[in-house]
């Protein structure tokens, strides 16, 4: 596999991959954090994240889409371009690092709302979009009823 460089010509890095200690895992594509490249201020916000939750679930938040290099273009994306945006799966209750849909029996609800709340409780997020509307402060959007999209505030 072809090494993706550290940092981009926005002097943004690419998300740590997934140490073993860490309470999160790398998932998007293209793979090899390709995709993965941060806006500082997501950097903090993500290692916040997986400190706060590692503290509180044995389950691996599982990080995906961030940015390309220099802020190209996703496929199917019109968003990602910023560093501050960031895709974040949906919790199973199975703990596999597989997507679920939030209609689907091995989602979560309980533990994906507590994750929601954590992230709001960092000061850091814009918005989230997910498609469960049973959990509070989210916003609706077509194709994120398997993940969430959060903002962050730069």
């Amino acid at each position: 596999m072809k090494r993706v460089p550290d940092q981009d010509s926005r002097g943004f890095f690419v998300l740590p991959q997934a140490p073993e200690e860490a309470a999160y895992y790398t998932f998007g594509t293209p793979a090899g954090g390709a995709g993965q490249y941060a806006h500082a201020r997501m950097l903090t916000f993500i290692l916040l994240l997986e400190h706060k939750w590692g503290a509180i679930d044995d389950r691996k938040i599982g990080i995906g889409n961030i940015s390309l290099a220099g802020g190209g273009t996703f496929e199917k994306h019109g968003t990602h371009k910023s560093g501050l945006e960031a895709d974040i799966r949906a919790l199973r209750k199975d703990g596999r690092q597989i997507p679920v849909r939030y209609t689907e029996l091995h989602y979560d609800q309980a533990a994906t709302r507590r994750m929601v709340e954590t992230m709001w409780q960092t000061g850091m997020v814009r918005r989230i979009y997910f498609n469960d509307m049973a959990i509070p402060l989210v916003q609706r959007a077509i194709n994120h009823d398997n993940h969430l999209h959060v903002e962050v505030i730069a």
